[in-house]
């Protein structure tokens, strides 16, 4: 073999020599017409690349298609470009921040004087389509730091980011048509792939995440390889958009913001309920192994310092001034572990107690930007079904098998599929690597002892310690992270926790913080949308909405209100309106069961019932089978919401 040839060897071992500079194209082109065609996207010795990009050494090559999921990120990547390349054209003046492809689709941020309107996004989508019907090709430079700084001159926020590189970095630029941009890549090979597109929306973010710079406007879009996909995604948007616990929490009056309280719930009657209902839920569950306590919203810096929240949590903690010091030395609580400690901490205990399992149902409060409050999904004010075991470690991969079924089974009552992920030791983090290789080590080996399958999050443990993430899936295929089980050799240091062991002298134990619903906010939150408001009956506010066809009838419908309610059932009567106000309304409320009381049904003792998404069907039951019928439901907890 000549030196002018490089060896590419390919994902089932062939190995195919080409001329040095040949481009991963090359390699599809090489193997055949067909995958040529295909390609998209190529990964170089582990790498994602373009297609024209040149290879100058011997490489393992895997070329992308339409069907590998790096593939999609790279048509996406390169439609936020496009996007770009319409923007500026049609407004010369706007600044470019950068725009990456996302979990669902992608995203580019501008500098302007106004928020976009919608109109100003389907005049944009229709300039992406020009730009992609020219079929511009993408073109990869690499250019100097000096370079780039004439290239952006006319951009602020490139030249700020252009001044992070270190002087030895590769800086690379891409050019489409008129539109250059510092970027990284990689790229299709010109933007006439590009044909099934949606820009979505727009919104403001301010520049690098941070709430002291700039607003900028994004613009949110979503590409796909073909027009099935793209039109089968706007159909679950839809979906979704119906569903928005946002919208359905108003409608179905459940819960309210307010300036006043800005990432605070005020609950209703009715949401109080459902509030309620999933509270008692939680505590009928843990009553038999968990311990309930209830401890203080309000400590001093002292406690934060000793637990590490104080130096690496602060930023995200609401501090209250101390009238006595003059200063912020005092915080409303944001997580619960170091109560806990302290609770544990004030009693001697015996190795034969352990594990103990502190579980606490309090509010808690973080400081969260303003401009992250989304709903119920990120608040201010929340509250935990917040647990913390204290166990040997002999006992580790016992615990954490009944933690996990006991949190699958909670998503199991809801008809919520889940998936568990392991997260590992973060950059920024407290204790030694002696103690997170054990945690570590601890906690994956009793993972693996479950017998369940789980993927890996690199980097993405709690400060203090590694954890397991239990991520539910709603009935639209969305992914929500919810529960976590979390390792902690720190704490049991930092508070000088003991046991008692066989030996009569102390040990060190060790704790596990475990969360279910993550916050009742957040899971009510993606119940509302799982559901799109229509509750299983047990959940339901209201479980049954009597009404009578006329006033006449109105005290035997009370007295199956009366029955309904002494039997434990939710359950209204309306009256006035007429009745198919009141029916539409009972259904707008998305109540599960309507019971009609007319004329014969006042004679007879039967009353007419109207299943929630039943239509106008419905059927004539006996009081007494009625009630029975309802409260079975109820007490068997059936999941079904029809």
């Amino acid at each position: 073999m000549s030196s002018e040839q490089i060896k590419i060897t390919l994902p089932n071992g062939d190995i195919r020599e080409l001329a040095a500079g040949s481009t991963a194209g090359d390699v599809a082109a090489a193997i055949g017409p067909g995958l040529a065609k295909a390609a998209v996207a190529a990964v170089v010795n582990g790498q994602t690349v373009g297609l024209m990009e040149p290879i100058e050494g011997d490489a393992a090559v895997s070329i992308l298609t339409d069907k590998n999921p790096e593939a999609l990120a790279v048509l996406r990547h390169s439609a936020a470009h496009i996007l770009a390349t319409a923007v500026r054209e049609l407004r010369p003046g706007a600044g470019i921040g950068f725009g990456p492809s996302i979990a669902e689709g992608f995203y580019y941020d501008f500098e302007v004087d106004a928020p976009f309107t919608p109109e100003d996004l389907e005049t944009f989508e229709k300039k992406m389509a020009e730009v992609a019907a020219a079929d511009q090709p993408f073109e990869r430079r690499q250019v100097t730091k000096e370079e780039a700084r004439g290239i952006f001159g006319d951009d602020p926020l490139k030249l700020e980011r252009l001044e992070e590189f270190d002087d030895a970095e590769v800086i690379t630029v891409y050019k489409n048509g008129p539109f250059l941009d510092l970027c990284k890549g990689p790229h299709i090979v010109s933007t006439g792939r590009l044909q099934h597109f949606k820009l979505l929306s727009g919104a403001g973010a301010y520049w690098r995440g941070d709430e002291k710079r700039q607003m900028l406007q994004r613009i949110y879009g979503t590409a796909f390889h073909k027009k099935a996909d793209l039109e089968n995604h706007l159909h679950m948007l839809e979906e979704a958009r119906k569903r928005d616990h946002r919208r359905l929490g108003k409608e179905l009056d459940l819960f309210q913001f307010h300036p006043v309280s800005p990432g605070a719930a005020f609950w209703t009657p009715r949401g109080t309920v459902l509030y309620n209902t999933l509270e008692t839920f939680v505590r009928e569950r843990q009553r038999a192994e968990f311990l309930e306590v209830k401890t203080p919203l309000l400590y001093t810096k002292q406690l934060w310092e000793q637990s590490g929240h104080w130096g690496k949590y602060r930023e995200n903690m609401f501090l209250v001034l101390d009238k006595e010091s003059g200063e912020h030395d005092m915080s409303l609580k944001p997580m619960n572990c170091p109560s806990h400690h302290l609770y544990y901490a004030s009693q001697t205990h015996s190795y034969r107690e352990l594990p103990i399992r502190y579980v606490t149902l309090d509010v808690l409060h973080r400081n969260e930007l303003s401009g992250a409050l989304s709903g119920l999904t990120r608040v201010r004010q929340f509250a935990q079904d917040d647990c913390h075991v204290y166990l040997r470690e002999d006992q580790i991969s016992e615990e954490v098998k009944f933690l996990t079924d006991f949190i699958l089974g909670h998503y199991e009552a809801f008809g919520l599929a889940s998936r568990i992920k392991f997260a590992t030791r973060p950059e920024q983090r407290i204790g030694s690597d002696e103690q997170w290789d054990e945690a570590e080590r601890a906690l994956r080996e009793a993972l693996d002892a479950t017998g369940r399958e789980y993927e890996i999050e690199p980097g993405d443990g709690a400060f203090y310690g590694p954890k397991i993430d239990f991520h539910v899936t709603d009935s639209l295929g969305r992914s929500w992270q919810l529960g976590t089980i979390q390792l902690d050799y720190n704490a049991p240091e930092r508070f000088d926790l003991k046991y008692v062991g066989s030996d009569n002298a102390a040990h060190r134990p060790v704790v596990i913080h475990r969360a279910v619903c993550g916050s009742f906010e957040r899971f009510i939150a993606i119940l509302i949308e799982h559901y799109g408001g229509a509750f299983p009956t047990w959940l339901a506010p209201e479980q049954v909405r009597l009404m009578s066809v006329g006033a006449q009838w109105d005290d035997s419908a009370r007295s199956l209100l009366t029955d309904l309610k002494l039997a434990g059932v939710r359950a209204t009567l309306s009256v006035d309106e007429t009745l198919g106000y009141r029916i539409r309304e009972a259904e707008t409320l998305k109540v599960p069961y309507m019971g009609v009381v007319g004329e014969r049904e006042a004679a007879d003792g039967t009353v007419a019932v109207r299943k929630r998404g039943a239509g106008k069907k419905q059927e004539v039951m006996g009081r007494d089978d009625f009630v029975a019928m309802i409260v079975a439901e109820i007490d068997s907890r059936m999941n079904s919401s029809e």
